[in-house]
């Protein structure tokens, strides 16, 4: 044998020891690696994803229920209203419509690379006390097709999807809807046979999407909430030691790497996510540590706990949820995170309710069920009650919803680009709608003296930023005009300090006549408004009593071609501002 042979035969008989020997790699899945998420090519990912919620499971409050908000007591209500059989037409229907392979293409198109599936087990298997066979696990097909075709519809589009545990058998805490717990049987922690089935149930998982690469991550147990040493801590933020639920996750982990090494491992702390006290160090070497961020000031100290765990053990980090607050928490959140090279995901895409990408309208019926449910209404009939709900679940397909675009724009462009730009065209001459004002970031767009709810870092009551809590989602009050049309929408508690800008595309120099209108919200002296183009004040305004939408007096305002930036400013008084018109 020559030389060139010889170091060849050596060559392939190394090789092939290497290969036999040498652990799993996962070659084209996400995985972790130090500090980072990282791809396929060993590149750090930056998730950008939104949470699913009220599909699989519908939370009380994005529901607007007036009662216990766990998914089971909803139903029970639902089927005492119009009976099991119509019940389950109407919970079939909302699955069919909450999420569509609209909803996906809709978010590659905005800009997200990735969702996050909040998962009910009562999908995939039955509950422990419904088993037929005790110890034996039933598995049941809707849970699996559902995730079948959120994962076809992200593979389509190259985006992640990450499987989320909400709801466990029993559930994980004392916060009942997000998990639909039901308080009179065993929680999660109270029972090893429902710890049992969450374990079987991740197996189950874990062998069936082994192989699938869009398959972005195995969030084990989402916000547990438990004092496990102190039953009075009923979150579990103060608990030292989370022994149980270290153990029980590491369980997990194990009973899916017995089937699947290739995917990453997502943990959530106590106290909804983020208490770590004692469930670290970590125990697998491809592992992510999720934590929540709600309601709090968006500092490099408010995420320096976890910030200091990614350092001291080398493990990623990911922001698992945050939202439900204004589009300038948002965007000074996204803008945090990515600072720090951490992942986000944001909840929910839509709910009965306006401060997320999409809005499911709520429908007279419905709202005529809500009413009866609180005792402020009638009994509807069982027909018109089942149209009713007929009618919400086609209302939540994303072809039916209503689009937000000023949260998307606050998530995204606004991360990258202080500017402001047109919420809506404005036609020249023309009447302008106050409510239409320029997107951006606050003291860029608009001034208000409320922005976002702080209530856990201020340790206040909740802060509403929109009192209206319609149409856009910044700090402008926004509410529907009492005293006009119905549809009509109006700038409300437009006080002293606060302004508004718009951007006018002026098609060629020309003089305009200006008039506002406005009504005084009170009885006290004439408010004062000023008129200013960009960094120019050209005029300024009295506002006495006007019980009806008057225009004020006439100023004449020079604009230039192409885009003037017109400022209108409350110097005194508090106002309600339905818009003004430009003539020449």
């Amino acid at each position: 044998m020559n030389l060139f042979k010889f170091i060849l035969v050596r060559f392939y008989f190394v090789f092939l020891l290497v290969v036999v020997t040498s652990p799993i790699v996962a070659q084209n899945f996400l995985s972790a690696r130090g500090k980072y998420i990282i791809d396929e090519r060993g590149r750090p990912v930056i998730l950008k994803g939104v949470g699913l919620g009220g599909y699989m499971l519908k939370e009380g409050y994005m529901m607007k229920v007036p009662f216990e908000g766990q998914q089971y007591v909803f139903e029970q209500n639902v089927e005492a209203l119009v009976g099991k059989s119509k019940a389950q037409n109407f919970y079939k229907s909302w699955l069919q419509n909450h999420l569509t392979k609209v909803d996906i293409d809709s978010l590659k198109s905005w800009g997200f690379n990735s969702v996050r599936l909040p998962m009910h087990y009562k999908l995939f298997t039955l509950p422990v006390e419904k088993e037929p066979i005790k110890g034996l696990d039933t598995w049941l097909d809707t849970g699996f097709e559902l995730t079948d075709s959120l994962l076809k519809w992200c593979k389509a589009n190259e985006m992640y999807l990450i499987l989320d545990m909400h709801s466990t058998p029993g559930g994980q805490g004392h916060d009942l809807p997000i998990s639909d717990r039901d308080p009179q049987s065993p929680s999660l922690w109270q029972s090893e046979a429902n710890q049992n089935k969450l374990m079987n149930l991740w197996a189950k998982i874990a062998l069936k999407y082994r192989d699938e690469i869009y398959i972005g991550g195995y969030d084990l147990i989402n916000e547990p909430n438990w004092g496990f040493q102190d039953s009075t801590d009923k979150s579990g933020g103060k608990e030292k030691l989370n022994e149980p639920l270290r153990n029980l996750l590491i369980k997990i982990t194990k009973a899916i790497r017995a089937v699947d090494r290739n995917h990453l491992i997502i943990i959530e702390g106590n106290g909804w996510g983020n208490n770590y006290q004692g469930v670290l160090p970590p125990w697998d070497n491809n592992m992510a540590v999720s934590f929540h961020k709600y309601w709090t000031i968006n500092s490099q100290e408010s995420i320096k706990t976890f910030l200091d765990i990614r350092e001291k053990y080398n493990i990623p980090l990911w922001l698992g949820e945050a939202g439900e607050n204004s589009n300038t928490w948002f965007n000074e959140a996204i803008s945090l995170s990515q600072a720090n090279d951490i992942g986000w995901c944001w909840w929910p895409l839509k709910k009965i309710g306006f401060n997320n990408p999409l809005e499911i309208k709520m429908n007279e019926g419905y709202q005529a069920i809500i009413n009866y449910w609180a005792g402020k209404g009638p009994r509807p009939d069982t027909t018109s009650a089942y149209n009713s709900l007929m009618e919400l679940a086609l209302n939540t397909n994303a072809k039916n919803c209503i689009y937000h675009k000023d949260v998307i724009d606050a998530m995204f462009r606004q991360t990258k680009d202080s500017t402001t730009t047109p919420f809506s065209q404005h036609q020249l001459p023309g009447v302008i709608n106050a409510v239409n004002y320029d997107m951006g970031k606050a003291n860029e767009a608009y001034s208000d003296r409320v922005v976002s709810n702080l209530h856990i870092t201020n340790a206040t009551g909740r802060v509403t930023w929109n009192d209206g809590r319609i149409y856009r989602n910044d700090g402008v009050d926004i509410a529907k005009d009492l005293k006009g049309s119905k549809e009509d929408l109006i700038v409300t508690n437009f006080e002293t300090g606060e302004w508004l800008a718009y951007s006018l595309n002026v098609p060629a120099a020309h003089t305009y006549n200006l008039q506002l209108k406005v009504r005084k919200n009170d009885l006290k002296d004439n408010a004062l408004i000023e008129i200013a183009i960009g960094n120019s004040i050209k005029h300024q305004i009295q506002v006495g009593l006007l019980e009806d939408w008057k225009l004020s007096d006439v100023v004449t305002l020079k604009l230039t071609q192409g885009v003037n930036k017109l400022k209108i400013k409350v110097l005194k008084g508090n106002i309600q501002f339905k818009g003004f018109e430009l003539n020449q």
